[in-house]
């Protein structure tokens, strides 16, 4: 990461990934197949060049290899998936055109004519490969336990153009999940140094100029025939081509956009404000962003539930939610933000630890942990000692958060240090290779099925349960709902989730509501990116 703007955070949200991945910011690959509406006193224009502000380099464009979600919105333009997910959450055809699955068996049926950018056909080969990549732990894809269960078996059927994917482990979402694999093609494959850089793509744009750091050209390509649902490619409004630019300053940002040097920007600081107060068109987008997380390693005060209550119990979270979000962000209502949501239940609301700084201090006296005369709390003559960290990509807020939690927990008697860490020391933390105890760190699922291996299961090296959580009842709860396709066993991993919150393993409290503004062009939002297929572009 480049920067310390909260707009950088919001491409460092932690992705659901692997261990060793460039962990922080999955937000998903499908987008919806609906198109943005008309802008007001405006004509649809031709021709037309869409410039779009990165807060950061996306680094490596590879969709098997990534897990930041910056990186997902570029190989957006580049990587089609098999299934796009329409604004009410039902599936359109992608690179599929018909479907059907259950928690263990998905089949797709390649459209007929889909190319890669270089003009060679996609094959049902092609696609099976791609998805078999992530299903092997060998290759270290973030993908892999997340859009594809490790094990998982692919078929595919050149004939009938037919793909069978057999997950070794229920996953109640894997339609979803296999649908939204972005697919590389066939040459590709075999060169993951050339996709490294955006080439051998099935999407709506093929890469014609990349300055790392600087910024990206695409091309839209004429034979693209297989966008979302029943797409037309002569619709009027479609920009030629697309540069993004890496602007990691909001300010500059947003005045390049009010200039018309940009069409597009994704603002989360103070200058958002000036854009809403000029009634600038805006797409908005719900982030996690505040959601404290606790070590239960074996050795780490965090491993003792009496202790994480009593930590929680001594902040006031509205107001943590408020310094974290710069007064602008809205209660957490779940684990999962990204829209369309499959389930939609309140797992958060009302079950949070009540704010009680003398509950707090009698539950770390029934722990072992007794005031000593200078005011220390100790157990077994240990000082309680606690390394907090937060990801320094979210700026001067998440410092002034983390003063304020240090503040609470030392007048409980702990002894605080409190860490910035950049990506680096995030992915190094979601390894298995950092000092911590507590943390603020915005995991961003789009399932629920993908929240589970960062709550439970393979501790690092061999897992992202990078926090060592053990917590019985939600592993009980997701294996149940995990053999109930689709909504079903929504209800499941509603209760699951709020395990996980009633045993304080995770406290998830502030949401942030972020806008991206447009000007001479409308598009939507889905997963916390633009939708290529979406965007328009207007003439005065």
């Amino acid at each position: 990461m480049r920067t310390a703007t909260r707009s950088a955070a919001r491409s460092a949200r932690i992705a659901a990934s692997a261990v060793g991945a460039a962990a922080l910011g999955l937000t998903g690959c499908a987008g919806p197949y609906n198109t943005a509406g008309p802008a007001s006193g405006g004509t649809l224009a031709d021709g037309r060049t869409f410039t779009m502000a990165l807060s950061a380099d996306p680094g490596t464009l590879d969709p098997g290899l990534t897990a930041m979600s910056i990186a997902f919105q570029v190989d957006r333009f580049l990587y089609d998936p098999l299934v796009h997910v329409a604004k009410d959450g039902t599936a359109r055809a992608g690179l599929a055109e018909e479907w059907q699955a259950d928690a263990t068996t998905a089949r797709f049926t390649l459209r007929s004519g889909v190319t890669c950018a270089d003009g060679t056909p996609l094959t049902a080969r092609d696609v099976a490969a791609n998805i078999a990549f992530m299903a092997d732990v060998k290759n270290r894809s973030p993908m892999t336990g997340l859009l594809v269960n490790p094990g998982t078996t692919v078929k595919a059927d050149a004939a009938t153009r037919q793909i069978t994917v057999t997950s070794k482990i229920p996953d109640a979402f894997l339609l979803r999940n296999i649908g939204m694999v972005p697919i590389v093609c066939g040459k590709g494959l075999a060169d993951r140094g050339s996709v490294a850089r955006g080439h051998h793509g099935t999407g709506m744009f093929a890469v014609t100029e990349a300055v790392p750091g600087d910024h990206y050209t695409f091309t839209r390509r004429k034979d693209y025939t297989w966008g979302p649902g029943p797409w037309k490619a002569d619709q009027q409004g479609l920009p030629d081509k697309v540069r993004l630019r890496v602007i990691p300053n909001e300010t500059t940002a947003a005045n390049l956009l009010l200039s018309g040097e940009l069409n597009a920007a994704r603002l989360s600081g103070p200058d958002r404000q000036r854009l809403l107060g000029r009634g600038q068109f805006h797409a908005d987008s719900a982030d996690p962003l505040g959601e404290i997380w606790f070590n239960h390693a074996p050795g780490r005060p965090g491993q003792d539930p009496a202790l994480r209550r009593a930590l929680v119990q001594a902040v006031r979270l509205t107001d943590i939610g408020k310094v974290l979000s710069s007064g602008t962000g809205k209660p957490s209502r779940g684990f999962i933000t990204n829209e369309p949501k499959v389930c939609k239940d309140d797992t958060v609301t009302g079950r949070l630890p009540p704010h009680d700084v003398d509950a707090a201090k009698s539950l770390l006296d029934r722990a072992g942990w007794k005031e000593d005369a200078e005011g220390d709390r100790r157990k077994g003559g240990k000082r309680l000692a606690l390394t907090f960290v937060y990801p320094s990509q979210l700026g001067q807020p998440a410092a002034s958060a983390a003063e304020l939690l240090q503040k609470a927990w030392q007048a409980m008697g702990a002894e605080v240090t409190i860490k910035g860490i950049d990506t680096t020391g995030v992915t190094q933390l979601i390894a298995g290779n950092a000092s911590w105890d507590a943390a603020v760190l915005p995991v961003g699922p789009a399932l629920p099925s993908q929240l589970r291996p960062f709550v439970s299961g393979p501790t690092p090296p061999n897992g992202t349960n990078f926090a060592h959580i053990g917590n019985d009842a939600y592993t009980a709860l997701v294996g149940r709902a995990s053999r109930m396709p689709g909504t079903k066993g929504c209800p499941l991993w509603g209760r699951a989730e709020s395990e996980l919150i009633a045993q304080v393993d995770v406290i998830p409290f502030v949401d942030s509501v972020v806008p991206t503004f447009g000007a001479g062009a409308r598009f939507e939002v889905s997963f916390g990116g633009i939708t290529p297929s979406s965007i328009r572009m207007y003439g005065n």
